[in-house]
């Protein structure tokens, strides 16, 4: 989706951090990074402080936060990965809290480069984006996009990056109504982590189908209406990051068991499922194993 241009950003609801720890890379580096990147995606566990074990480096801080002065319109937000974050977050704010009644509160969403430090641990690149429960905050380094599309294949367009985020936002969903709360780290193709995946899924579609007619401060709309293109184009990034292909991309026989997100199919169909019938129809935790 596309912003409209003289749409206005609020940009203190994103915190943008600069010059987070950095490794010293040795020798056999990148296949630690491979092999943790792929290890932390399938078992949902940020593995990447482990880096300097393959590394054989030492890490250093160095972290600041920047201003986004360059963020202030929807034309900003077209033009920039950083804008188009900052005011996705302003959407998706303004649209969850008209979704209840009490008890909303926004979740802090953090932009950082490399690495940075949360409150569930290391934020890296390498594990992608997450929230994280202890600190209610999204961290997302927008490097991640480009890592969709090199390494797994996505279109990654506007709609697909906005997903990412929208994603993240539902898991904060989910802790707000106490259901991520009751999620172990049980794994299997019906378990509460793939549920609590799916149902972040369906939460980014129900806010795609109303993201048109959300309006910022003044008024304006946000969001042109969403195409078919880039409804394909978020479709296809859901479907990347599906547990079966995570595994054959990872050169292992497909094994539902050890699913912990939910497959390609369940991702990109749940994702229409919100688009379609919106956010009460989220409830991926009543659902019969056989209907997710």
């Amino acid at each position: 989706m596309t912003f409209n241009e003289n749409a206005r950003i609020d940009t203190s609801k994103v915190q943008r951090r600069r010059g987070g720890r950095t490794a010293a890379i040795g020798g056999g580096s990148l296949i630690g990074v491979i092999v943790l990147y792929f290890a932390s995606q399938l078992l949902g566990v940020d593995l990447t402080p482990l880096q300097s074990a393959f590394s054989g480096g030492s890490n250093s801080s160095s972290e600041q936060t920047v201003a986004l002065d360059e963020c202030q319109t929807g034309a900003d937000a077209n033009e920039n990965d950083v804008c188009r974050m900052a005011a996705a977050t302003d959407s998706l704010d303004v649209f969850w809290a008209d979704q209840f009644e009490s008890g909303y509160r926004a979740p802090e969403v953090i932009l950082y480069t490399d690495y940075t430090e949360s409150g569930c641990g290391t934020a890296s690149a390498a594990i992608g984006p997450f929230y994280c429960p202890a600190d209610e905050s999204i961290y997302l380094d927008t490097a991640f996009f480009a890592t969709l599309r090199t390494d797994f294949g996505a279109s990654a367009g506007p709609l697909a990056q906005m997903y990412v985020l929208a994603h993240e936002w539902g898991h904060h969903i989910s802790n707000l109504t106490g259901q991520l709360a009751q999620v172990g780290r049980d794994s299997g193709a019906a378990s509460g982590s793939v549920r609590l995946e799916l149902q972040a899924d369906c939460y980014a579609g129900a806010w795609v189908r109303d993201a048109s007619s959300v309006r910022d401060a003044a008024g304006n709309t946000f969001m042109m209406p969403v195409t078919q293109q880039e409804l394909a184009d978020a479709m296809n990034a859901a479907s990347v990051i599906g547990d079966d292909y995570l595994q054959q991309r990872a050169g292992q026989q497909i094994n539902p068991d050890g699913f912990t997100h939910g497959s390609s199919e369940q991702r990109g169909r749940w994702l229409m499922t919100g688009y379609e019938s919106g956010a009460t129809a989220c409830d991926t935790f009543s659902v019969p194993a056989g209907s997710l």
